[in-house]
Formats: structure tokens, C-alpha cells, sequence
């Protein structure tokens, strides 16, 4: 066994200015942020690795200073024999931390980015792509789903994705329950041949209104409907409302650990199950609870809104898992993340898996520089 020693963390922290927000039911983003995490150890090998920064506001800045001063103590020095040793040493050890602040989910996050990285330094020392390294039957491409559009802008952006390839597309709903599903019901009556369409409410109703939701839409043959209430509500309440439901349920970005991925999966309430490679997990919660999913007859599809890093590892963990799931792209501008893709992102509504080692690329493009934020180093 080879193993791995940390010497060196680097971490930045990135913000775009955009001239639309994004909207979710929420609440809206008014900017872009990243961040993203390097990791090197004592021989010069290295790994690059996302952690989740869209909420709240300041969240960006948060996570590379929480890594940096409260977690990096913990990381360097460490011995790893495999990619997924840190993902379960520092889950271990910055329980008590988390408790303490009860900032479970940004500690959640740190560690989620800092796992990708070790599986792209361990599948870069390998000569292997991180999907090759995960597994060697790894599929070379995985099927895409515009995602980010907001119901109110449809009309107009469905069709522009249409036209570069995307065969299903996602809507975020959650905002005006007649205005919604009038523009819904009109987007669906012009779906063409073999087009899904997908709903997200981002967690937008109580139980009452996501079940007359799915009784005013039962004619609209719906793809998924994407946390209609709260991730936290009672699984009796979930319960009741995919027995009510013919539209398919989906969740999982606000779902966190193994106990609860797995009690999710085996509720049966949900036909997509969507972890998030930056907000938990990282690559060996993801691939463990993806394989898990497909396992159970579910549909593992990953959830994704972020940069580039994630973008990528998140097609990588689905080309080694296999199933039947899509890979989640916004479609709403986003340097942060185009820039990795000199040749676009998608190509026919596909993401390719690149044969490079790793991840497959070595540094981050220059072009990023200029929304740096903050910038910290230690090792």
C-alpha cells in the first residue's frame, strides 16, 4: 500500500458579480462564489477539491477561514492509505467542534471538498481518471439536465437549451402557486418528443399546499418534483405525500450521512435521490450512498449549483456508479465553472469523462484570478 502524507493546504475563495440573479423559492443569489481547496502531500502529488459556498451570503469567505483556523490542525501531517481515510478521520474529529458551534453543515462542507481532493491526488498517483479510479468500468460519457431555469423565464430559455441538446430540463417552481403551474402547464404542452420536464420547489410548501400541487398537475406526466416541503419534515408527512403523488419525488441536497441517505432510500418515497459532492460527502460519501441508491431501484442523480471542480467530480462519481441517473448542470452563467471547459460543458445533452489523470486538469485557469477573494495557504 502506497501511502500519502499531507504537507500543504491551499485554499481560495472566489466571487463573481452576475446581472440576473438566481431565484429559488428561498431566497435569490446576487453574485457567484466558489471555493476551492488544493491539497499536496510530502512526495509533490496533489488534488484539487470544491466546497459547498452559495448560502449563506458570506459563505464563502466562511468555509475556506473555517478550513484554514479550525480543521487545517487536522489535516496536515495526516497518513493516508487510501483516498477516503481523511473523509472518516475528520468526520471523527471535528464532531465535538461542530457541536460545540453547531455549524454542523459548513463543517460538513469543508471535509466534503477536502475528500474530493484526496481521491483526485490518489487517482492522479495512479495514472487513472477519478471515475477509472472509483471504477474501472466507468462509463466515458454520462447524460446531462439543464438545470437552473426559473419558471417565469421558461418560455424563453427551454427552448435555447433544447437547442443545444439537452433532452430533459429542469424549472424552479415555489413562488406563485396559480402562476406557476399555469407557465408550468404551458411548458409542458410544448414539450417535444422524448423531453422530460423536472420541477424544483426548493422546499417552498407545507404539506397541504405540495399536495394540491400534485393534484392540480397530475395531467402535466412531470419527470420528478424536487423537495415540495421542507427536507426535515417528518418522514410520515413525506409518506403521505408520495403515496398521494403519480409525479415522481426528488431530495437529497439537504439530506447529510450514511444512516440518513440510507433511510431515505429505504422509505420508498423517493424515485431520484440527489447528494451534493460539495455540501456532504465528497467523493466517498456520494460514490458509497450513489451505489446504494442504484441498489435500491432508485435513481441517482447528483445534485450540483456551483463551480467548476464540483461540476466535474460529480460526472466522474456518476460514470463510475452507473444506473440510469442524469448529471445536473446550470444552465445560468457562471465563470466560476466555464471556465474549466475550453469546449463547453455539454455536448448533445452528454458529459464527457475525461481519460486524464484525476480530474483532469492541473491548475485552476488563470482567468479566475480576478475574482479572488481571499487567498490562504499553510504547510
Amino acid at each position: 500500500m502506497t501511502h500519502s502524507t499531507i504537507a500543504r493546504i491551499d485554499v481560495s475563495a472566489y466571487r463573481v458579480p452576475i446581472d440576473t440573479p438566481v431565484m429559488t423559492s428561498f431566497g435569490a443569489m446576487t453574485n457567484r462564489p466558489a471555493v476551492f481547496v488544493r491539497l499536496s502531500d510530502t512526495d509533490g502529488a496533489f488534488g484539487w477539491g470544491e466546497i459547498f459556498a452559495n448560502w449563506p451570503a458570506a459563505g464563502a469567505e466562511h468555509r475556506a477561514r473555517l478550513l484554514m483556523e479550525d480543521i487545517a490542525d487536522l489535516v496536515i501531517g495526516f497518513r493516508a492509505g487510501t483516498a477516503s481515510e481523511l473523509f472518516f478521520h475528520l468526520t471523527a474529529r471535528t464532531h465535538i467542534r461542530a457541536l460545540q458551534c453547531g455549524e454542523w453543515g459548513p463543517f460538513a462542507q469543508v471535509i466534503a471538498g477536502l475528500d474530493t481532493a484526496m481521491h483526485d491526488l490518489f487517482a492522479r498517483r495512479a495514472g487513472l481518471s477519478l471515475a477509472r479510479h472509483l471504477d474501472a468500468g466507468a462509463a466515458n460519457s454520462v447524460p446531462a439536465y439543464a438545470s437552473g431555469i426559473h419558471i417565469g423565464a421558461a418560455g424563453a430559455v427551454v427552448p435555447q437549451v433544447r437547442d443545444q441538446g439537452y433532452q430533459a430540463k429542469k424549472v424552479k417552481i415555489g413562488f406563485d402557486a396559480v402562476t406557476d403551474l399555469a407557465q408550468l402547464t404551458s411548458l409542458c404542452a410544448d414539450r417535444r418528443d422524448g423531453e422530460r420536464i423536472f420541477t424544483d420547489a426548493n422546499q417552498a410548501w407545507d404539506l397541504g399546499q405540495a399536495l394540491n400541487f400534485v393534484d392540480a398537475a397530475r395531467e402535466l406526466d412531470l419527470g420528478w418534483l424536487e423537495e415540495p416541503i421542507r427536507a426535515d419534515m417528518p418522514a410520515g408527512q413525506w409518506a403521505e405525500l408520495a403515496s398521494a403523488s403519480s409525479i415522481p419525488l426528488a431530495a437529497g441536497e439537504n439530506i447529510t450521512g450514511f444512516d440518513q441517505f440510507d433511510a431515505a432510500i429505504g422509505s420508498g418515497h423517493f424515485g431520484f435521490i440527489q447528494p451534493d459532492v460539495a455540501k456532504w460527502g465528497g467523493v466517498t460519501g456520494c460514490h458509497r450512498i450513489g451505489r446504494a441508491i442504484v441498489a435500491g431501484g432508485r435513481t441517482y442523480c447528483p445534485h450540483f449549483l456551483g463551480g467548476g471542480i464540483g461540476l466535474i467530480a460529480s460526472g466522474h462519481i456518476l460514470a463510475a456508479t452507473g444506473g440510469d441517473g442524469l448529471l445536473e448542470v446550470d444552465i445560468n452563467a457562471n465563470p466560476l465553472r466555464d471556465a474549466f471547459f475550453d469546449e463547453g460543458m455539454c455536448k448533445n445533452g452528454s458529459f464527457a469523462i475525461t481519460d486524464a489523470p484525476g480530474l483532469g486538469f492541473d491548475a485552476l485557469p488563470e482567468s479566475l484570478a480576478r475574482y479572488r477573494t481571499l487567498e490562504l495557504s499553510r504547510g
